[in-house]
């Protein structure tokens, strides 16, 4: 394989309130499944991205990104006639909030026909979110093209719920969801997304409810208490770590980075969410979605200190 991981979806230029309630923002990058490859780049994975970007200078910017992460731009199209999408943090005493302006954006656009089934073929994991899905029709039937070729070509399909019933109704989000995890060998949903898909509140049964939807293996994600992670026979409570929390946008797409990484490498599941999970809490300890993704010496100092 050529690549370890191929990731499909919306990248979006980010301005991160530094301090609550006060107008002074920190601009970086977001977008999950940007955030996903650049967390797997980090992590030692061989990583390309497909895209469509605005003929802007915050696409230009994505692109100088990309490339000083080592992650390969083959399968990015520039749209002349679209904007590359941007959103706000904000922070409050109940977390973080976001604001988006992405309607039309260049990420929108993507086309079954942006599907590259060469690229796909040489890359061992296909990623993609249920926020690629929901920008447009035309982006999920990409996902859904990318995914079906992805199989097609025996490539691991990894697939991240991100609901954000902002940009789709629940009903047609279930039925999309649930299309994409039938395709997905890898499936990465966080408690509070599955618990509103499923209209369960058990891990124990959402799990359960996952494996029905097609999943072959589960990653529940508990936030800081960690992921439960499922093959359908073993389930294993893998618990969070304690850090200095500054900003958590960005922790969820960078667990599941670290773990594609880890699971390309050889891994097993287990050790890989061992190793997501300690990924996922340094990723909280700074501001943005993509300056705090640690590297690979850093989660194994983490991991290090937590064994002794």
């Amino acid at each position: 394989m050529r690549f370890d991981i191929v990731a499909i979806g919306e990248p979006m230029v980010e301005f991160n309130q530094t301090t609550a309630g006060e107008p002074g923002y920190l601009q970086g990058f977001g977008g999950d499944t940007s955030n996903m490859i650049i967390a797997a780049a980090r992590s030692g994975a061989r990583a390309g991205y497909l895209t469509r970007l605005g003929d802007d200078s915050f696409g230009q910017s994505f692109m100088e990104l990309w490339r000083s992460e080592g992650i390969d731009t083959q399968a990015v199209k520039i749209d002349s006639s679209a904007h590359t999408g941007v959103y706000f943090v904000h922070h409050d005493a109940s977390g973080h909030h976001f604001s988006y302006l992405r309607a039309g954006s260049a990420a929108s656009r993507m086309t079954p026909d942006d599907v590259p089934a060469g690229l796909l073929a040489a890359s061992a994991i296909v990623h993609a979110s249920g926020i690629s899905m929901a920008i447009s029709a035309s982006a999920c039937d990409t996902v859904l093209e990318a995914f079906a070729t992805a199989r097609s070509a025996g490539s691991t399909v990894a697939f991240d719920s991100n609901l954000r019933l902002k940009l789709w109704p629940m009903p047609r989000a279930r039925a999309l969801i649930a299309a994409a995890v039938s395709l997905s060998d890898l499936f990465f949903p966080s408690l509070e997304d599955a618990a509103a898909l499923s209209g369960q509140d058990d891990p124990e049964t959402i799990i359960k409810w996952c494996h029905a939807l097609g999943a072959k293996v589960v990653f529940l994600k508990l936030g800081p208490k960690g992921v439960i992670v499922s093959d359908g026979v073993r389930r294993e409570h893998i618990s969070g770590h304690q850090v200095a929390t500054l900003d958590a946008t960005g922790a969820g797409d960078c667990f599941c980075g670290a773990a594609l990484a880890r699971i390309a490498a050889g891994d097993s599941i287990w050790d890989a969410a061992r190793y997501a999970n300690a990924a996922a809490a340094l990723a909280c300890t700074g501001f943005g979605a993509v300056a705090p993704l640690p590297r690979g010496d850093q989660v194994r100092t983490l991991l290090s200190g937590s064994r002794a």
